[in-house]
């Protein structure tokens, strides 16, 4: 399959989710997958990004979602490949891996 460009989008936050106690940190999530991912997978297509949802960037998609984060009382982090809610609160790599096999990322050989 032809690689294409896909990002990563990890929201979080300093403070654990008071529902995913005992869970890793939002940015520890974040950096455990690239990690993951970079092992699995030929990940030069991919860009990561992390959003602080206490300080989100001036991006409107950004501030959009960060909005319904509090409005919904959703668990973070929420993991996204590209506009696709992948994960919310603790993030299972297997689902992840679906997302990216669907999306044509290729695997390390």
């Amino acid at each position: 399959m032809e690689n294409k460009k896909l990002t990563i989008t990890v929201y979080g936050a300093e403070q654990i989710c008071a529902s995913c106690v005992g869970a890793p940190g939002s940015k520890d999530t974040y950096e455990w997958l690239q990690a993951a991912i970079g092992r699995k997978y030929i990940d030069d297509p991919i860009a990561y990004e992390y959003i602080d949802i206490n300080q989100p960037p001036e991006v409107e998609k950004h501030k959009q979602f960060v909005q319904q984060i509090f409005e919904e009382d959703l668990f973070y982090p929420i993991v996204f490949v590209n506009d696709e809610l992948v994960a919310e609160g603790i993030p299972r790599l297997k689902t992840i891996y679906q997302s990216l096999d669907r999306h044509g990322i290729q695997i390390q050989s």
